[in-house]
């Protein structure tokens, strides 16, 4: 079974509260899971920002929806309790309870209201239509921005020329913490030709030790046969780590002997260096920030 939608977990969630009982969300979201019986896998997949799990970010919005139609109420943090209102509705309930059955409840038109005032162009983050909730249609417009990026800077390096590509390559590794300062990462990188190796950086600013780097600027796709040539010239070199970047992807034969090896080789194909270069900051410009914030309760503890 799939994860239900927020909208769809409303009325089961109203119904669990009908015995007039406080009810934390922690016990809400464990009770609804058995009623829907979603598997371990289900239970605990995450939001694209790994701060909670979807199946308990959907039961919290679905409260918070009930909340503001006043259907349930908070009489303590963190906690909920149905209303006289909320029992009403469970005399007669509907098939499903969605945001256009709360619209005739005058508090949650005052919500909606306020939020619409609040939107950039009057934007509202939840269609009525909508299965997600607003973090998650927050983090899913993320999502699509960041890969729309990612597959524009990907088409752009792949028109660079191959030095300017060396010279990205190092500034990648630099902001990541390797190569020491960027003058001596840019001594390594492009200089070796060794057998199947490009450069050699170190892995910390100490210089404990080194990374060998092999970058590729390709169309097709990188097979098998240059990863063992690459992992031939670790070892004739003695080393156990290396860095394969190329601009294309790897084909699965490639994948499958690099996890095989002995030799440590990180494999990074065109999309994973253009997500690099956004969260690093190569090569891109923020145009704009925005924080997601939640009230923090110990605030109002009065002792």
């Amino acid at each position: 079974m799939t994860i239900p939608d927020y909208q769809s977990l409303m009325l089961p969630l109203l119904k669990l509260t009908g015995d007039e009982k406080i009810h934390s969300l922690k016990d809400a979201t464990d009770r609804l899971a058995k009623e829907f019986n979603l598997s371990e896998v289900e239970l605990t997949e995450m939001l694209p920002s790994a701060r909670k799990t979807r199946f308990y970010d959907r039961v919290g919005w679905a409260g918070t929806y009930l909340r503001k139609a006043e259907l349930l109420n908070a009489p303590e943090r963190g906690k909920f309790q149905i209303t006289k209102r909320g029992l009403e509705v469970l005399k007669n309930p509907p098939e499903r309870i969605t945001v256009n059955f709360l619209v005739q409840f005058e508090e949650f038109v005052k919500f909606r209201e306020r939020h619409e005032k609040d939107s950039d162009e009057n934007i509202t983050i939840t269609k009525d239509d909508d299965s997600q909730t607003p973090e998650e249609a927050i983090e899913s417009a993320y999502l699509n921005i960041k890969q729309s990026l990612t597959d524009e800077i990907l088409q752009t390096v792949k028109k660079c020329s191959p030095s300017f590509f060396e010279t990205l390559v190092i500034d990648v590794l630099v902001k990541m913490g390797y190569g020491g300062t960027r003058k001596d990462a840019g001594r390594a990188v492009g200089k070796s030709g060794d057998g199947g190796i490009d450069g050699i950086i170190n892995e910390d600013r100490l210089g404990l030790d080194v990374i060998y780097i092999q970058a590729k600027k390709w169309e097709n796709p990188v097979g098998r046969p240059e990863i063992q040539k690459f992992a031939g010239a670790l070892q004739g070199q003695r080393a156990k780590k290396g860095i394969f970047i190329t601009t294309s992807e790897f084909t699965k034969e490639a994948k499958e002997f690099a996890s095989r090896i002995d030799s440590k080789i990180i494999l990074i194909d065109g999309e994973i260096l253009s997500q690099l270069m956004i969260d690093y900051n190569i090569g891109v410009n923020p145009i704009a920030s925005y924080e997601l914030k939640r009230i923090d309760s110990d605030y109002f503890v009065e002792e």
